[in-house]
């Protein structure tokens, strides 16, 4: 009897096709789950200007939070049978995608942020984490109870841009397709990595604000208050939007004190057609308006001379008179409005404060500006003031630069102080005393 020879079915190109795609997606699945020093390549000698232990465990949250997500996707995939339409299976392999993307970018961002701390930059991003602990310090200082917990501290990292900028706490980002981020980063640009620009403090007095609970609340009181004056309904509108960044402005005028004021003004300074010109919809105030507010806050701090200089400084850079962009009535209300919104901000009690005033809440005192200036008298000397806070070193600095120190000796004065190098031996080696 002949026996005849049977043959398998050929495979279905199409099931082939989608069986493959399956198996390559899940061999790119589970694969950026945890990050660690030795991951994003930090050598012992970079450890003392790493990324704090919290850093990495709330980076590492997210990502394990992504990639349970990731594995309950395959899981589905998995189930997902041959007799399942193909446009169910690619909704499938889409919905892996999907959670694969947000893996890869939270791995990304948070993978490119510490691995800076390996390079040449990385004693002075730490140095402004120092500074920036310090501004939560202060607060935390003047009020025990303020913050409910502990709070991982901001980190800042290096990028392109003009200027510093901030991601708050818990604020979803678009890079990370709506992730929220789990603890605070600030950006500075490459040219900006010193450690004494007063835009810093701006930067991290911004999510000082958002830790405090004070968005909402704050916009509130400004709009009641500038209703109570009988200001104008448009200037009202502009600077219910504009109160962020000018609570950050005062509230980096508490850290530092006068020399901040100053620092922000060399910020704002530029060609009359940009700090002349109002630009609808804009979160910042206007910079012929802006430096207004930091001379008032000075006034209100109990500094009238040097208000009255950087006022007279501001005048003489920029005069409407020589033309402008601004809309009539914010001009025209400007005296009454800043003086307003200054006091609300800085001199009112807020319930979010447990009905204290911020000036309270970040106290500046006669004996801190002496202790600044003492400071930026012994920097200009090439000495380090060892027992003076990070966040006052800013405008120390900024003394000692007018006092004619070199920036790159003033540079490695203000690292030395603040982001100390630690051999391999694990010896710091700390900054010669004054």
């Amino acid at each position: 009897m002949t026996q005849v020879r049977t043959f398998p079915a050929k495979p279905d190109p199409l099931e082939r096709f989608l069986a493959v795609k399956a198996r390559t997606l899940a061999s790119r699945a589970r694969q950026l789950v945890a990050l660690t020093p030795d991951s994003v390549g930090l050598r012992p000698e970079d450890m003392p200007f790493a990324p704090r232990p919290e850093h990495f465990e709330a980076a590492n949250r997210r990502l394990q939070a992504i990639d349970r997500d990731v594995r309950t996707r395959l899981e589905t995939l998995a189930r997902t049978n041959h007799s399942a339409s193909t446009d169910d299976r690619l909704l499938s392999m889409a919905m892996v995608e999907r959670e694969l993307d947000r893996a890869r970018r939270a791995f990304g961002l948070f993978f490119e942020i510490f691995s800076q701390r390996g390079t040449a930059f990385a004693r002075s991003l730490s140095a402004h984490d120092s500074i920036a602990r310090d501004c939560y310090a202060a607060v935390r200082t003047a009020a025990p109870r303020m913050f409910s917990g502990p709070l991982v501290a901001p980190l800042t990292y290096l990028e392109h841009g003009y200027s510093p900028a901030t991601m708050r706490r818990g604020v979803t980002l678009n890079r990370l397709l709506g992730e929220r981020n789990p603890f605070p980063l600030i950006r500075i640009p490459y040219d900006r990595d010193r450690p004494w620009q007063a835009v810093f403090l701006h930067e991290v007095a911004h999510n000082l604000q958002a830790d405090l609970g004070l968005w909402v609340e704050n916009r509130t009181a400004v709009v009641r208050r500038l209703a109570e004056e009988r200001l104008h309904p448009r200037v009202i509108s502009i600077f219910a939007r504009w109160q962020k960044e000018i609570w950050a402005d005062v509230a980096a005028l508490l850290l530092g004190g006068p020399g901040v004021a100053w620092g922000l003004a060399e910020f704002l300074a530029h060609p009359p057609d940009k700090v002349m010109t109002y630009r609808p919809g804009g979160p910042h105030p206007t910079g012929y308006l802006r430096v207004p507010i930091a001379a008032e806050t000075l006034n209100r701090m109990g500094y009238p001379e040097q208000a009255e200089r950087l006022a007279g400084v501001w005048s003489r850079l920029y005069d409407p008179r020589r033309g402008h962009r601004i809309p009539a009535p914010l001009l025209r209300e400007a005296r009454r409005t800043i003086p307003a919104v200054v006091d609300e901000m800085a001199f009112q009690p807020r319930r979010s404060l447990g009905e204290r005033a911020l000036a309270s809440i970040i106290p500046f005192r006669r004996e801190d500006e002496a202790a600044i200036r003492r400071g930026g008298m012994l920097l200009a000397r090439r000495r380090v003031p060892v027992d003076l806070p990070p966040r006052f070193l800013v405008s120390a600095a900024r003394h000692a630069i007018e006092a004619g120190i070199k920036p790159l000796e003033l540079n490695e004065l203000m690292l030395a102080r603040l982001a100390p190098v630690a051999p391999v031996s694990g010896r710091i080696i700390t900054p010669k005393a004054a």
